[in-house]
């Protein structure tokens, strides 16, 4: 299996034979080129280091808009299911990276033009030194059963047609497990014991830097959630041997905590 080692070294230029991925709003270039085959497309000066796959080192630039002429434009949610990891690895650290950086371009504190930190995906201000680097935002996602039942819901916004997992994003002062218990009793009014960490995932859908981190937690036999219809439509107990088809896709760690709550019935 292929393997994709992430870092910012840039100590060369880009070489024909490296990878690229090229990033348009939210869009990303399929199949992913090789530097060689951009001549004229994209200066030397434009691209950032992702990181090595397979030894050959991967570049990532954003352009304008989308060229039709060198190939198909899809979101990161459909190269992520089509290509699998490692490729929906680099794809959403390309579009997270791509995305910060046209979005902090000049300081916040003096207005000046920031200029790149070599060696790391920050940058720096050269009016009056302020550091910027490519924050993190996490958040936590919870698979919750009731003996063997799991808690799903329907979110009012973004896919509304899947049943996914009770998530929500970390507050400052905040720990991971801490988030786990406010974003249950905010969300479906629920108590849960038996908080174990799972794993985690970056996760480029929902913005540059969020990182998705899984927990497996457990109800009350007599638990019954109650949503108040703002961010959640719908929430249900659903038997882990009768799952509805519209759940997340494979490559996301909601659908990860999912088959391994199966997993453990079995």
């Amino acid at each position: 299996m292929s393997r994709f080692v992430p870092d910012a070294v840039a100590a060369t230029p880009p070489g024909p034979a490296d990878h690229c991925v090229l990033v348009a709003g939210r869009h990303l270039l399929t199949p992913f080129p090789r530097r060689g085959d951009l001549d004229g497309v994209v200066d030397d000066h434009a691209w950032v280091p992702l990181g090595a796959l397979d030894g050959v080192r991967v570049w990532a630039a954003g352009v304008p808009e989308r060229i039709d002429t060198l190939g198909d434009w899809q979101r990161w949610p459909s190269v992520a299911a089509a290509l699998g990891e490692p490729l929906a690895a680099v794809a959403g650290r390309a579009l997270q990276i791509v995305t910060w950086r046209r979005g902090h371009r000049y300081c916040g504190g003096c207005a000046t033009e920031l200029a790149d930190v070599p060696g790391e995906h920050a940058r720096r201000c050269p009016g009056c030194d302020l550091y910027v680097p490519m924050q993190l935002s996490p958040a936590v996602l919870t698979a919750i059963r009731r003996g063997d039942e799991i808690l799903l819901v329907r979110h009012t916004y973004g896919p509304t047609e899947l049943w996914a997992l009770v998530a929500g994003f970390v507050e400052a002062g905040e720990s991971l497990e801490e988030a786990v218990h406010r974003e249950v009793a905010e969300e479906v009014g629920l108590t849960v014991g038996g908080l174990r960490y799972f794993g985690s995932q970056p996760w480029a859908m929902s913005g540059p830097g969020v990182v998705l981190t899984g927990f497996l937690a457990s109800a009350a036999p007599d638990a019954e959630p109650v949503v108040d219809g703002k961010e959640l439509a719908e929430a249900r107990w659903w038997p882990l041997r009768e799952l509805p088809d519209a759940l997340p896709p494979a490559y996301s760690i909601s659908r990860w905590l999912i088959d391994a709550s199966v997993a453990e019935l079995a």
